[in-house]
């Protein structure tokens, strides 16, 4: 493809609508997008992931279960939950020898399930 055939998806001028940008600059303002970016950041590593939705799908997991259904070392996965957990997106609680993990919140629950809805219709569309 050259330069003429490829669809251009930038503005070919600038034109700039104050009122909007005034707007969401002032919201924004008002957030803390370094820390909503911690979040994103720890979730896309593959294995954090896949800890994230199985704790999406059951109230709490012991460490030993986790490992088994990421099929990473129990080493390898307390890394990753306690990443999660510094991060605030799972808690813990011991018991006897056991660690058991599960999502912080409600609103991680629902962030990992419509990271894998949006997924799957993604897929769909190809």
């Amino acid at each position: 493809m050259n330069d003429l055939t490829k669809e251009k998806d930038v503005c070919e001028i600038t034109c700039i609508n104050e009122e909007k940008v005034t707007s969401i600059q002032n919201k924004l303002s008002k957030e803390n997008p370094f820390e909503v970016a911690k979040i994103f950041k720890a979730l896309s590593d593959d294995t954090r992931i896949k800890i994230a939705y199985a704790l999406s799908e059951e109230e709490e997991l012991c460490v030993c279960d986790v490992a088994n259904i990421v099929g990473a070392t129990t080493a390898t996965t307390s890394h990753h939950l306690r990443l999660l957990k510094n991060l605030g997106i799972a808690k813990y609680r011991k018991e006897g020898k056991l660690v058991y993990y599960s999502l912080d919140d409600e609103h991680v629950k629902q962030l990992i399930e419509v990271a894998f809805e949006h997924q799957r219709e993604g897929a769909k569309v190809e």
